[in-house]
């Protein structure tokens, strides 16, 4: 089947995976935390997907970096993989390269710059799949607004993250402060109360990792392990030659020997120091075999961050305690396309793969070194324990358990016949299981029976004349920024229509339709082009209030009020509210704070009964209850693409904790003075977002003039 043509029952997939350095080639596999295993996973992922008749295209969609200290390439909006897959990079916050825990507050945006990007395309992607908790994050979002399956693969967990780090003794403050960690596992139990599909690389992964979720469903989960590219990790074969061998020999005394090859990135959690320990401890280890340490890159220990600065120096002084000066190496440098040769370079030579890693969720060196022809030894956490079963290329040991670690590796290094066969079962063994072309194949079977369960929103819609040529609007809540000034509300009203030809005029509240138009009649406001009501839940054009029916059908995807307010039936100090509070989308308590429980905790109530949905507290007091696919911010995005509005050019004016999603991101907004107070605590001190010294709707109009709306509309460029 041609790749060239159209079919419109042949698959668009999106993968994303925000954070790392990703290009199509040479890789910089150990350069830091970010650059590891998962990025080398999606392209592999991303070529392989692409290569399958029934799939017409594959984006793989990551953050696009300009900055002097990273390569050029990184920066490039665009990247062909080759058969029709191409990775394209968005803009998502600075445009330096920083570390993944960082990015949480410029998600939003990412995710707005996506779906530009996704709108601008002859067609909507068949399905998302995002990778690790920040994609996870940004996919939510996108799946819920376009209508389209979410698929996931986390790669590491947070849960699993805060217990080892618990474990060696980092306190509560100190995990939070380093890595984000409680927002990190917020957006990983929304993704798994989202997705369609969890995709593991292990049956250790689903029982150990994920079963600490409140959203745990293994019957959304699949185990798929990642294929290995056999046509780059092959036998070594007679006669090769191997340029990386002479960084190695200069280190050693006696080159000629077997070699133990360990082969990570500089990290604690790769355990490379116990296995030091273990070769310096064992007489008969340092006689049968050298030890290989390619840890990563560098050029000057002293200019890396701290985490493998440590694991570096450790190395060495390890080496020095031990004198072990002529049997080990560790070169400074080597190139992702050298990794193929090193596997080979050991099996020559007869020698032995180590991954010593206090846990591994996978464990891809292992099939590299075992499609090589190179028997393996590692950790008996994680991963490795389904590969060494299916497999049966080597052994499994305790991580820190040095004898166990030195009997395994002496076992395979003076028995021929145990090399030999761990060697010819660890080829066939990757051939049968663990070939990109199998994962593939069973990726697609899985993703075949997601068809038919969503419904994607239309990508065009009739709507009124006069709101089709209008390149700007600005979007606000009724109470407290309209309503209370009714002076600066007649300015505001004034300057509206001044601009009416160039500019629609929206209102967001979480007010019912019906009470929102009697507000609006009391006081003067003039009938809006846009009218999104119930938080979010309705959604109604122009002055004969055409309601979105597509909108509505969109949100009612697995909604259940009835179960809600049996969950929380007997939560202290929540009291629904009057029946006419109450909409078909919307279940609605009063909030007692001195006698309810934390926000947090009743959303754990509604995950523990396996109750998809999202909640709003509101000026303290008014606790929301919604369909998960509903927001003022998502009704707003939604409404942005039908009348083809950028975010960019839509003002918000908000205050309440129900306008936060409305603010974050791409729209410029504007908190008014009476509501600096509010519960938008949360919110990212970001340029696009300012906080007015007026009240009211002269805040509103303080705002206009700040961001030069009528003109520029933008956030006006430092002095």
């Amino acid at each position: 089947m041609s790749k060239g043509k159209q079919h419109s029952n042949r698959l668009y997939i999106c993968l994303i995976s925000v954070h790392g350095l990703i290009r199509g080639g040479d890789l910089e596999l150990g350069r830091d935390a970010d650059t590891g295993g998962q990025t080398k996973y999606v392209v592999d992922l991303a070529r392989a997907l692409a290569a399958q008749d029934s799939v017409e295209r594959v984006d793989l969609v990551t953050r696009r970096i300009v900055d002097p200290t990273v390569s050029s390439d990184y920066a490039e909006r665009e990247e062909t993989l080759g058969n029709g897959a191409r990775i394209v990079r968005v803009d998502c916050g600075p445009e330096e390269y920083i570390a993944k825990e960082q990015l949480w507050e410029h998600l939003d945006s990412f995710t707005d710059n996506l779906a530009a990007f996704i709108a601008d395309q002859t067609r909507q992607p068949s399905l998302i799949h995002s990778h690790y908790a920040d994609a996870g994050y940004v996919g939510v979002r996108l799946s819920s607004l376009l209508g389209i399956p979410l698929i996931h693969t986390g790669h590491s967990l947070g849960r699993d993250k805060r217990k080892r780090l618990l474990a060696r003794g980092f306190s509560r403050e100190e995990i939070e402060s380093t890595y984000n960690i409680e927002r990190r596992i917020d957006a990983e139990e929304d993704v798994l109360a989202n997705a369609d599909l969890v995709v593991t690389s292990t049956h250790n992964e689903i029982e150990q990792q994920y079963a600490l979720y409140n959203y745990y469903d293994p019957g959304r989960m699949a185990v798929i392990p990642p294929g290995t590219d056999l046509d780059q990790f092959r036998p070594y074969q007679d006669g090769e030659q191997v340029p990386f061998r002479q960084q190695i020999e200069k280190f050693l005394s006696y080159p000629d020997k077997p070699l133990i090859l360990a082969l990570s990135r500089p990290d604690e959690r790769k355990n490379i120091l116990t296995l030091i320990e273990a070769y310096g401890e064992s007489d008969q280890l340092q006689a049968a075999a050298n030890l290989l340490i390619v840890a990563g890159n560098r050029e000057d220990i002293r200019d890396m961050d701290d985490g493998a600065q440590n694991v570096l120096t450790n190395i060495l002084l390890f080496i020095d305690t031990y004198d072990l000066y002529g049997r080990v190496a560790v070169p400074k440098q080597h190139r992702a396309d050298e990794v193929p040769d090193i596997y080979r370079m050991v099996a020559s030579g007869r020698g032995v793969f180590i991954n010593p890693a206090l846990t591994e969720p996978f464990g891809l060196t292992l099939l590299e070194a075992a499609a090589s022809g190179l028997p393996v030894v590692a950790t008996e956490n994680g991963g490795p324990v389904d590969i060494i079963r299916n497999c049966r290329c080597g052994e499994l040991v305790d991580p820190l358990d040095k004898e166990q670690i030195t009997g395994a590796l002496l076992g395979l290094l003076t028995d021929n016949a145990a090399w030999e066969q761990a060697s010819r079962n660890g080829m066939s063994g990757v051939r049968e299981h663990y070939s990109w072309d199998a994962h593939a194949t069973a990726y697609l079977d899985r993703v075949a029976q997601l068809s038919g369960k969503y419904t994607p929103l239309p990508r065009e819609q009739s709507l009124p004349r006069s709101l089709r040529y209008r390149d700007r609007m600005i979007v606000s809540d009724l109470d407290q920024n309209l309503i209370g000034d009714e002076q600066s509300l007649q300015q505001f009203i004034d300057t509206l229509r001044e601009h009416r030809k160039s500019v629609s005029f929206a209102i967001a509240t979480g007010r019912r339709l019906d009470t929102a138009l009697a507000l609006m009649r009391k006081h003067g406001i003039p009938y809006p082009d846009v009218l999104i009501s119930s938080l979010g839940t309705r959604i109604h054009y122009g002055q004969s209030l055409l309601e979105d029916d597509f909108w509505a059908d969109h949100i009612d995807y697995q909604w259940s009020p009835r179960r809600i307010r049996q969950t929380l039936a007997t939560v202290p100090g929540l009291r629904l509210q009057d029946k006419r509070e109450q909409t078909a989308f919307k279940v609605s308590y009063y909030y007692d704070p001195a006698q309810a429980p934390p926000v947090e905790d009743i959303n754990t109530l509604l995950r523990q009964a396996d109750i998809t949905a999202s909640t709003t507290l509101s000026f303290g007091q008014f606790f929301d209850i919604l369909p998960f696919r509903a927001s003022k911010g998502l009704a707003l995005r939604y409404v942005s693409q039908r009348l083809d509005i950028p975010l960019g050019n839509i003002l918000v004016a908000g205050g309440s904790g129900a306008d936060e999603d409305m603010m974050r991101g791409n729209t410029l907004a504007v908190v008014v003075a009476n509501r600096h107070q509010e519960e938008l605590s949360l919110l990212p001190e970001e340029d696009n977002i300012y906080f007015a010294g007026r009240t009211h709707g002269a805040g509103i109009l303080e705002a206009l003039d700040y961001y030069d709306f009528f003109g520029a509309c933008a956030v006006p460029a430092d002095d």
